[in-house]
């Protein structure tokens, strides 16, 4: 079977593809075969090199498939069944797994980046980390709803509960979470006031739902917000780009509100003054990731109608999967970037 990997950090030319021998599934797993896989920016960090990384690694957190063939104890389902890939892994006997709190676990993997991932024409599954195709969806929407969507949830619903009435700040209308995000906010009742760079990228965030655009590139994001909020600021802000809008970020927050942050793709290394933190009774948050109960969750969103990942670009093949690097690092997506199995 056809497999992308790398034996050492780089480039996208560290990329390749090679035959590989069909895996068997194990007890308790299922082996799909992958229609569609979805890059995330994750993959290009992971490529590049975050420290921890095992070698040689198969790429990708997100795919979708077809049941190809069950082993000893799988049930739940059958040959040609349309699945997509949850992408969280956490040992059987986890205790935190009942708890719905399996990303806090010491022992949580994301595929792709500390177990081999989805970019291959096979691939062998334990059967709870994988769900039925939400109808709503073809096959390359639903390579592009796992990771961002389900970090959007546990973002929204679980690190915070935005409501009814509420207003939210999320950036990057046009990235697979600030998209997932928007959809997220406005099926709560929020009020969603998101960022966006260029025309393209403006428009995307009213199709999503978004109630106002700031064009970033005309206008400061912090001064907007609080004419927007008259003087207020917002009840939660939605932040995965870091350092670059952290300013802005802390200027937009009302008083009582929370920062929530999954992400430091601007950077890292941020300023807080802690007077204005306790003063204004504010709170930032961390989040990765998300729980399978999280999963099931953004599937109904899906299946309801109310949760589509915008698919930007189609590449066919994994020969592809290089040249698809390329283009999500050099900022051509709008929308999530997908590869085409078969």
């Amino acid at each position: 079977m056809k497999t992308v990997l790398f034996y050492k950090h780089g480039a996208p030319d560290v990329l390749k593809t090679e035959e590989r021998p069909l895996s068997e599934p194990g007890t308790g797993e299922v082996r799909i075969q992958m229609k569609t896989v979805a890059l995330n920016h994750l993959d290009i960090w992971v490529r590049q090199g975050i420290p921890g990384v095992p070698l040689p690694m198969i790429p990708g957190s997100d795919g979708a498939g077809v049941v190809d063939k069950t082993g000893e104890g799988a049930h739940r389902f059958k040959k040609g069944d349309a699945v997509i890939h949850v992408p969280l892994r956490v040992p059987d006997d986890d205790p935190l797994q009942a708890r719905d709190m399996e990303n806090l676990s010491p022992d949580f993997k994301i595929p792709g980046e500390q177990v081999p991932g989805t970019f291959r024409e096979y691939m062998c599954v334990p059967e709870r980390y994988l769900l039925p195709k939400p109808g709503t969806l073809n096959w390359e929407q639903a390579a592009a709803l796992p990771l961002a969507s389900l970090t959007a949830y546990h973002m929204l619903l679980r690190k915070v509960t935005i409501n009814a009435g509420e207003t939210v700040l999320i950036y990057g209308a046009s990235s697979g979470v600030g998209s997932a995000g928007i959809q997220i906010a406005k099926a709560r009742g929020a009020r969603v006031i998101t960022t966006a760079g260029s025309a393209e990228k403006e428009h995307l965030a009213l199709a999503l739902g978004a109630d106002h655009v700031i064009r970033y590139d005309r206008e400061p994001i912090g001064k907007t917000v609080k004419a927007l909020t008259r003087g207020k600021g917002v009840d939660v802000v939605f932040e995965h780009t870091g350092a670059q809008t952290w300013p802005e970020s802390l200027r937009s927050l009302k008083k009582g509100g929370a920062i929530v942050t999954c992400g430091a793709t601007t950077g890292y290394d941020v300023r807080i003054d802690l007077r204005a933190l306790f003063i204004k009774h504010q709170r930032i948050i961390g989040s990765t990731m998300g729980t399978l109960g999280d999963m099931h969750a953004v599937c109904a969103l899906a299946e309801a109608g109310k949760l589509t990942p915008p698919v930007g670009k189609v590449f066919d093949g994994l020969d592809a999967t290089a040249e698809a690097h390329r283009w999500l690092e050099n900022g051509r997506q709008l929308g999530k970037v997908v590869i085409r199995v078969v």
